[in-house]
């Protein structure tokens, strides 16, 4: 794209703490509406991320983009790739997405967010969801899936709903970034929860 890509909302604009508006179905499939999602797909390949809600760039709307690409998995061990249902997926994008709860099974690991920069924090999240809603020329689509492709989508969806992961985190794991690479990065959750309490 040759325009400047839009910055990333950071915590504490009003923006981030709104429920956001239902794309009209005269929208769907609109130059408007594709320049949008291209433009969160780039915005989320250059922060880099693994998703991206329209909030996020200022724009209250319903709309959220997700990939998860090989090269981002890297520094897993195979263990770790599965311990976390950390699995490769294509770009995909949801506009009005609904996200249903699949099961009681629960999976707690850290999460951090492009629009709280620098930190991260042990968040608990449902194992298997389902999420429905429409494509950018408003086919119907529906994805239920488990593992990492889960958490993306529900801290997604939670985006448009004026949620942040702060808001669920376990609140004594919150910890820099930098921590986390160097302190946590190859320690289970029980060793963490452990040594800081939560």
């Amino acid at each position: 794209m040759s325009e400047a890509l839009p910055r990333i909302v950071q915590a504490g604009d009003p923006v981030l703490r709104a429920v956001a508006q239902l794309v009209p179905e005269k929208d769907l499939g609109t130059p408007e509406l594709r320049a949008l999602v291209e433009t969160m797909i780039a915005v989320m390949h250059a922060a880099p991320g693994v998703g991206l809600a329209a909030p996020q760039i200022g724009v209250p709307l319903r709309v959220i983009v997700l990939e998860d690409e090989e090269g981002r998995m890297a520094r897993l061990s195979k263990t770790q790739r599965d311990e976390r249902g950390r699995v490769p997926f294509g770009v995909r994008a949801f506009i009005n997405p609904t996200l249903r709860v699949v099961g009681d099974d629960q999976m707690t690991y850290f999460e951090g967010c492009l629009s709280v920069s620098g930190w991260a924090a042990l968040v608990p999240r449902a194992r298997t969801v389902e999420v429905t809603g429409v494509d950018v020329e408003g086919h119907p689509q529906r994805w239920e899936v488990s593992g990492w492709p889960a958490r993306i989508l529900q801290h997604e969806v939670d985006h448009l709903l004026g949620t942040l992961y702060v808001d669920r985190m376990i609140s004594r794991t919150f910890c820099s970034s930098e921590e986390l690479s160097t302190r946590w990065a190859d320690k289970s959750v029980d060793e963490v929860r452990k040594a800081l309490g939560g």
